[in-house]
């Protein structure tokens, strides 16, 4: 049989080999692992803060939105309460306007009623006036001179048209 020379063991080797591992891993831990770990720590959190962040953003936006939407429901029915108020109000001022022209129009109405019928009272007296005059002329007339029939027919019929004039002049 052959020997196993090549395929030895050595204990000293292995153990010796064991504590090179053992003291590379510890140095390896020292100096490498917990930095690393600490690096990555740190940007867990980042990344963890920024989620919460945006998280929070989203819940802020998603109430915004509800507001908002809220609001323009709330929108229409304001704006119809408001354009109920107004076209209201609109109608009755412009009652108040009608009735306090109905009301002006009523004394513009009653003083022309009194006008007219100061002017003919007016115009009763002026021609009570005439014919008082006219008369007092025809009589002073028919006193100067005996009249006959036909003097009689110039005097009423100049009396006639001097009334005539007069109602002209005065128009």
């Amino acid at each position: 049989m052959q020997s196993l020379d090549v395929i030895s063991v050595n204990v000293w080797d292995i153990v010796i080999s064991l504590c090179n591992l053992v003291l590379l891993f510890l140095i390896l831990k020292k100096f490498l692992y917990k930095p690393v770990k600490k690096v990555i720590s740190e940007r867990q959190s980042a990344i963890d803060k920024q989620y919460d962040d945006a998280l929070s953003a989203k819940t802020d936006a998603e109430e915004e939105k509800a507001k908002w939407k809220d609001r323009l429901d709330h929108a229409d029915e304001e704006a119809a309460e408001i354009i109920k108020k107004s076209n209201e109000q609109a109608k009755l001022h412009g009652d108040k306007i009608i009735s306090d022209a109905k009301d002006k129009a009523g004394t513009i109405i009653n003083q022309a009623q009194n006008e007219a019928e100061l002017e003919r009272i007016k115009a009763k007296a002026e021609i009570k006036k005439e014919i008082v005059d006219v008369s007092a002329a025809l009589t002073e007339k028919l006193l100067d001179r005996e009249i006959n029939e036909d003097d009689h027919r110039d005097i009423i019929n100049s009396f006639i048209d001097k009334i005539g004039k007069n109602d002209d002049a005065d128009n």
